[in-house]
């Protein structure tokens, strides 16, 4: 292996020196502006931005939906920009085909990454009993709350092979104490797992919560402003938004994103 290669292998994702831009000539509007992140093998990142930072488009990119106008993604080791399969997504909404049942979901889900019918019926129930839902396996996606839409959407992401998962403000539309019960047992289940997680969110108090590193993006066109370590031990609890350096980090953050959106509209 080359060291250049080595040096990737080493993070399941590598975002190197990733520029975006739309449209020509004089209506050409660049998004992102030379970003570059890591997120190390089994590691909680978050992304948090002004809106219209460019954080859905770096998604994207990483996926290999839309091609970087400059710069590379590394997934595993492997140069991967542009192409497509080497991330499982969370989006914000659950996207759960309607037709199909909960467990009718996963299984279709564990189908298409290869595993056989039986294998897949097999391990749909045995997730579904660990994250409390086998009582809706056949439920269909109507008749489930938004709370439990999105476990089984986090737990279809989780099912799937690729080491690297991209959730896209996941619980952004769920009530204030259904999406706190949301964080408490998306920490729980990834905690026995340890997937690789790039997280996108508004809520500095949701990153700080569940993240390892919290990587904050200046407003369009979007670069890198600060990485903080987030120093809490896991398990945390809620007890923790009363913890003055919680509060402390928070205000830091909030107030350089307040400060990298009022720099770019200037």
């Amino acid at each position: 292996m080359s060291d250049k290669a080595s040096i990737h292998a080493m993070t399941t994702l590598q975002v190197r020196g990733i520029r975006k831009s739309f449209g020509k000539r004089a209506a050409r509007k660049e998004v992102l502006g030379g970003l570059s992140l890591s997120v190390a093998d089994g590691e909680f990142v978050s992304i948090v931005g002004p809106s219209g930072s460019g954080k859905t488009t770096l998604f994207k990119v990483i996926g290999g939906l839309e091609q970087p106008s400059e710069g590379e993604i590394w997934v595993e080791g492997k140069q991967t920009t542009g192409e497509r399969g080497h991330i499982s997504y969370m989006p914000q909404q659950s996207a759960l085909l309607p037709w199909q049942s909960v467990a009718g979901n996963i299984e279709l889900s564990l189908a298409i990454s290869g595993l056989d019918r039986k294998a897949a019926k097999l391990k749909t129930k045995e997730w579904l009993e660990r994250i409390g839902l086998d009582d809706y396996a056949d439920a269909y996606p109507h008749m489930l709350s938004g709370g439990m839409l999105q476990r089984v959407s986090f737990l279809r992401a989780l099912l799937a092979p690729q080491r690297l998962m991209l959730l896209d403000e996941p619980f952004g539309a769920l009530d204030a104490l259904t999406r706190l019960q949301m964080q408490q047992w998306l920490m729980s289940i990834w905690d026995q797992n340890r997937r690789s997680v790039l997280l996108v969110t508004h809520s500095i108090e949701e990153a700080l919560f569940l993240s390892d590193r919290i990587i904050v993006l200046s407003a369009s066109p979007a670069v890198v402003l600060e990485e903080f370590v987030v120093p809490f031990e896991r398990p945390r609890s809620e007890a923790l938004w009363t913890n003055p350096l919680f509060n402390e980090l928070k205000q830091q953050i909030y107030e350089l994103l307040k400060a990298g959106g009022k720099e770019a509209n200037e």
